[in-house]
């Protein structure tokens, strides 16, 4: 492919697989007669395999994702970027009742220069922490659903990895592609973390104790020595309603609960904040929840631009979720940033005015 590809175009490979919970499980053709499905699109077509969660096939550095990368970069192709597209209709007979495959990735492919350059481990680490964090705020902004963030990302981190003819080891032998898709997830991972410091201080407390033990209870003892580390304390998480601090255990309220303790923040000074982020994120999706998509940019109307670091703070929270393993409040959180820019246009449009029936005669 790499020889009869022109250099002035790319090469798009529409790839889709999904890593199976059972390494020894044997990977099972997604298409509606039970065989492998090819997906061809203006570019090279693949074998398409419906088994888990992309984001997961990611983080535990997928095998099929290991085998197509190992091949394009022996063949001599650089990759130079990777977008997960939803390919795949919900109501389709082969995804209803199973965890069917929701997108595929395109990755774009350019034949590696003849005299590109080695590169150590240390230096590869050192730009994927200059270059992926400005690459992850650009697919944030472009809205990229939480669950995709993981796969998209692989395009930056790769395209730093393949630009080298090789990347050398502390121990002098070549990086493999494994290697460097567990650095690119770490470095996900750290700059996900380091956006907390744009959070307010109570913010950081709650995602600090979520971490550790989700919407469940805890000693009140740990809970007030994390309140000094977060520059915050017990008593106003209580009075702003973000926990339940009693019989010395402290927990998080629910969705529901904030929505009714909370009401009264909005009604703060303008130019002030309404309510920490944590808990606008959480009435927001209540409200998305149970009001669609018209309640949720009515809130957000009334939050003005307090509302908008709600979309970055979903996604750390997506992120924390998905390596935890909880599902449905993962879901909670990918549904909101997917939402987000009908949500953000309902909230910046003008009201429909209410209107009376006029009579005919």
């Amino acid at each position: 492919m790499r020889e009869v590809q022109p250099a002035e175009y790319p090469m798009t490979v529409f790839y889709a697989f999904k890593q199976s919970e059972d390494a020894g499980e044997e990977e099972a053709g997604s298409g509606q007669d039970g065989g492998d499905e090819e997906i061809a699109a203006g570019g090279v077509a693949v074998p398409q395999a419906a088994l888990q969660s992309a984001s997961q096939a990611a983080a535990q550095v997928s095998t099929g994702w290991e085998t197509m990368l190992e091949g394009l970069i022996r063949a001599g192709f650089e990759i130079t970027g990777t977008w997960p597209m939803r390919t795949e209709g919900a109501g389709r007979i082969v995804a209803k009742g199973t965890n069917a495959l929701a997108s595929s990735i395109v990755l774009s492919c350019r034949s590696r220069p003849v005299d590109a350059r080695l590169s150590t481990r240390r230096d590869f680490l050192g730009e994927l922490k200059k270059e992926l964090p400005e690459a992850l705020r650009h697919l944030q902004a472009g809205n990229i659903a939480p669950v995709d963030l993981a796969q998209a990302a692989i395009g930056p981190g790769m395209a730093i990895f393949t630009r080298y003819a090789k990347v050398i080891e502390a121990d002098g032998s070549s990086m493999r592609v494994r290697q460097a898709l567990a650095l690119i997830n770490q470095t996900l991972d750290e700059t996900l973390a380091e956006q907390e410091g744009e959070f307010d201080a109570e913010t950081r407390w709650t995602l600090a104790w979520f971490e550790q033990f989700g919407m469940e209870e805890g000693p009140f003892g740990l809970a007030e020595t994390l309140s000094k580390a977060k520059n915050t304390a017990i008593n106003g998480l209580v009075e702003a309603g973000i926990i339940s601090a009693r019989s010395g255990k402290v927990r998080l309220l629910k969705r529901e609960e904030i929505v009714l303790q909370a009401s009264s923040l909005l009604s703060k000074p303008a130019g002030t904040m309404p309510a920490p982020q944590w808990q606008i994120v959480q009435r927001l999706i209540q409200e998305l929840e149970t009001g669609g998509e018209l309640a949720a940019a009515g809130l957000l109307r009334q939050l003005g631009n307090a509302g908008e670091p709600a979309r970055d703070l979903a996604y750390r929270l997506y992120n924390m979720c998905d390596r935890k393993k909880w599902a449905q409040e993962a879901l909670a959180y990918n549904s909101l940033v997917i939402a987000w820019p009908e949500i953000s246009k309902l909230a910046h449009s003008a009201p429909a005015p209410q209107q009376s029936q006029k009579e005919m005669f």
